[in-house]
């Protein structure tokens, strides 16, 4: 099924507000096998609106509205979809009464009450994370799903009743299932001639490769008559992907890198700290994001200078002299002394130059690790001259590093 996304809101169209709804909702209906074709955004102009509904009507046979669901007179959205349906508005018991327990302990404005209006025989979805309702309508060949605008509310009524509606209105009876894996260590177009023995054969199960920032995210989709023969099947093209690319994927479960090694760290009881250069401080900015990383996370240096190297860290003068400060020697001894320092069982470092200069090639970068009796370091090389790519590519080999010691570590306790 084709869909369109129509954002509304004119602070929108001035770049006041970032549009991650229609990312959102695009990467969950593509899982879901819809095919969106089209991003509109409008400013709140009933007329321009109007017409944009009608071209995506036009072209799609599912439009998601976000914004506009308000209770200001500027929020039009319900309204134009009402009258460019030709279906009339009326108060919606269900939505009223969700709306007077939501203002039980506040005053409820009239304006507020608007709300409560929907198009007549929409569907409803409530809204535990605001106050405006969600709906759908349908008419002749076309469903329109209108939405809040701000993102907690969309993710909120998305996993709270939305998702499994769309799933069913994609795919009828057929059971679909799919899960996300994610890899890091190998190029999207590397992937995809890895997997091209499955690829060139898939029919169902479908399989899909997305490029990330330093990573890939393949989507293993399959489609049969019930849950468990759709799940069979996936997991069968997950085991043929883990021969033809061993080592490769870090989750079978959509998580992020940084949520991967926090739950590892969990496993063994281990805490990590970490001392950075090049990348100032976004190797722990990436693991403190995740909750609970009070927990495992003991210390952060961001070692920026060679004086602070070795104030902060004990790195010897004569090491630096030597070997210069971006060396395997450097980055060794920077993890060492961000252990003894902050005690913890796993220390991580990082030397490098994002960026051309005359300490070496950009690119190039040094992760140094210090556990148990043992010591190392991973040499990085980028071959690009591109400052902030550089900086969280090594931030990203520096979990990806954390992620094997880890998965290692934990292998030893089976």
């Amino acid at each position: 099924m084709r869909a369109s996304i129509i954002s509304v809101g004119t602070e929108l169209l001035f770049g006041q507000i970032v549009n991650t709804n229609s990312a959102y909702l695009s990467r969950h209906l593509n899982l879901m096998g819809y095919d969106v074709l089209f991003h509109f955004v409008v400013g709140d102009n009933p007329k321009r609106l109007r017409e944009t509904l009608y071209r995506a009507m036009d072209e799609t046979e599912l439009i998601i509205t976000t914004g506009g669901l308000g209770p200001t007179q500027d929020d039009l959205t319900k309204e134009v979809i009402s009258s460019s349906l030709g279906i009339g508005i009326e108060r919606n018991e269900e939505a009223y009464r969700f709306l007077l327990r939501k203002f039980k302990d506040r005053n409820m404005t009239s304006n507020n009450l608007k709300q409560a209006n929907m198009p007549i025989n929409a569907k409803i979805f409530l809204n535990e994370a605001g106050t405006a309702p969600a709906f759908a309508i349908k008419k002749n060949n076309n469903i329109i799903v209108s939405l809040p605008g701000p993102p907690i509310e969309v993710n909120w009524i998305f996993n709270n009743g939305l998702k499994d509606y769309l799933m069913k209105l994609a795919h009828g009876n057929k059971k679909m299932y799919y899960r996300v894996i994610r890899t890091i260590g190998i190029g999207e177009s590397n992937l995809e001639t890895v997997l091209m023995p499955i690829i060139d054969k898939q029919t169902d199960p479908t399989i899909a490769t997305y490029a990330k920032e330093g990573e890939c995210t393949i989507r293993i989709a399959s489609k049969r008559d019930n849950m468990e023969e759709a799940k069979i099947a996936v997991d069968d093209i997950i085991s043929k992907i883990e021969k033809l690319a061993p080592g490769i994927i870090y989750s079978y479960e959509d998580e992020e890198l940084n949520e991967v090694v926090l739950k590892k760290l969990k496993i063994l009881g281990w805490k990590i700290s970490s001392a950075e250069s090049c990348t100032g401080g976004l190797f722990s900015g990436m693991i403190t994001d995740v909750s609970g990383a009070s927990s495992i996370f003991e210390k952060s240096f961001i070692t920026y200078s060679n004086n602070s190297k070795v104030d902060e860290l004990g790195v010897s003068p004569l090491t630096i002299k030597e070997y210069g400060v971006v060396s395997p020697e450097v980055s060794v001894e920077m993890a060492e002394g961000v252990r003894k320092v902050s005690g913890s069982d796993l220390a991580l470092s990082i030397t490098g130059i994002a960026e051309e200069s005359k300490d070496g090639d950009a690119g190039t970068a040094y992760i140094g690790y210090s556990y148990g009796e043992k010591h190392g370091y991973k040499e990085v090389k980028t071959r690009r001259n591109n400052r902030k790519w550089n900086r969280r590519y090594f931030s990203l080999m520096m979990l990806k590093l954390a992620n094997d010691i880890l998965s290692e570590e934990i292998s030893k306790l089976n």
